[in-house]
């Protein structure tokens, strides 16, 4: 290895009865028009944010987009394979490139074969398009359960979250989220090798690859034991296919550490990432109560713990099985895990089911008081806007 210095950074299958369930396929694509126009509006705002503040800090307009943090790592990825690059911590610690999932870098690596792009550009070209790809799925399964209104609503306030600015970025957050929404989807729609495949490559993307394969699992599970085992072989096709992305990878990082098992946790642990029950995040709170932190850390605790109360309102919408375990799935590793507590928001970032309940409040909201609702909305657009370029352009935390 060199050593480079690197800084880091058919029926729907359901567990509790939907408001308004309506047939695989109903709707045409031309429903989700409104909404995925209004997320694309939303997130180039969003962009042309981060570049405005990129060109008053004086700082290049958009290379922070594709070249910073976790982004150079996939990069060197993409250009020279795994085992090239380390990174030797100011605690002493060796953080190799075995931490990053293959998928995102394959997939810049093909772009930049097949077209006259930088491995840069490549990457960007990824992220944008699979933040449409997973803002349609968000749609599509908002529409299934819930009608066009909540599904419009339910895109419209994950463009706003204000971690959204990591779908401007090459971070692997818009390929998991467009996986793990499509997904979902087919869950729903008892689409079972299709969920199981897309989990599988979901798995091959982010450690948190396991959330969907776990939901998947889950879902096929209950369909089995309501039909008493007489469930069609696609069903447990799938449930076998969903875990082996991220299982291969793992144990796969395992071999290449000489311990199996163990390796692959070993990798995360050296930067800081494992999971600790909780033990980290308690640290951190402390920390800042004592000694407070910079906007990012304040802004951070209180995206995680809106998350928090966001998944108990989920709960309470007895909404799909699938849905409930993706999403609690995220946040229990987003709470129980240690390391840099300012990327816990992005971690949350795919789980959009969290924003079911917010989604169908709108809609109540929308007819008897509209102008209330545009203010709110208007409010969360502005704070996504400001915070994504914040900690994008401004901060020093990583992302």
């Amino acid at each position: 290895m060199r050593i480079r210095s690197l800084a880091r950074s058919r029926p729907a299958a359901s567990a509790g009865p939907p408001l308004r369930v309506r047939p695989p396929g109903t709707g045409a694509p031309r429903d989700a028009v409104p909404a995925l126009a209004l997320f694309a509006a939303v997130r180039l705002a969003g962009l042309l944010a981060v570049v405005l503040t990129n060109a008053l800090a004086d700082k290049p307009l958009v290379r922070g987009l594709a070249h910073s943090w976790d982004s150079r790592w996939y990069l060197h990825i993409a250009a020279h394979g795994y085992g090239h690059l380390i990174w030797i911590s100011p605690q002493g610690t060796v953080q190799t490139d075995w931490a990053f999932f293959p998928l995102y870098p394959a997939l810049i690596r093909v772009l930049t074969t097949a077209l006259p792009l930088t491995p840069g550009q490549a990457a960007l070209l990824l992220a944008w398009t699979a933040a449409g790809v997973a803002g349609y799925g968000v749609h599509r399964v908002g529409r299934h359960l819930y009608g066009r209104a909540v599904a419009t609503a339910l895109v419209a306030l994950w463009a706003a979250v204000p971690q959204a600015v990591e779908l401007t970025v090459a971070y692997t957050e818009s390929l998991f989220a467009a996986l793990a929404a499509w997904s979902l989807y087919c869950v729903l729609t008892g689409r079972w090798l299709w969920a199981g495949t897309l989990a599988a490559a979901a798995g091959l993307t982010r450690p948190t690859g396991c959330a969907v394969a776990a939901a998947v699992c889950a879902a096929a599970g209950y369909e089995a034991w309501r039909g008493r085992g007489r469930v069609p072989a696609r069903l447990w096709a799938g449930a076998v296919v969903a875990p082996l992305g991220w299982l291969g990878y793992v144990l796969w990082v395992g071999a290449r550490t000489g311990d199996v098992l163990n390796g692959y946790f070993a990798v995360q642990s050296a930067w800081d990432s494992r999971f600790d029950l909780g033990a980290g995040s308690l640290r951190f709170l402390k920390g800042l109560l004592l000694h407070g932190g910079n906007v990012v850390y304040p802004a951070a605790l209180l995206i995680v713990a809106a998350g928090l109360l966001l998944f108990a309102l989920l709960c309470l919408e007895r909404v799909p099985l699938a849905l409930l375990v993706f999403s609690g799935v995220l946040v229990l590793l987003v709470v129980g895990g240690s390391g840099s507590f300012s990327s816990k928001p992005r971690f949350l970032l795919p789980a959009f089911p969290l924003l079911i309940p917010m989604a169908r409040a709108l809609v109540r909201a929308w007819r008897p008081h509209r102008a209330r609702a545009l203010v709110v909305y208007g409010a969360l657009v502005l704070v996504s806007l400001l915070f994504g370029a914040y900690v994008t352009a401004v901060a020093h935390s990583p992302l």
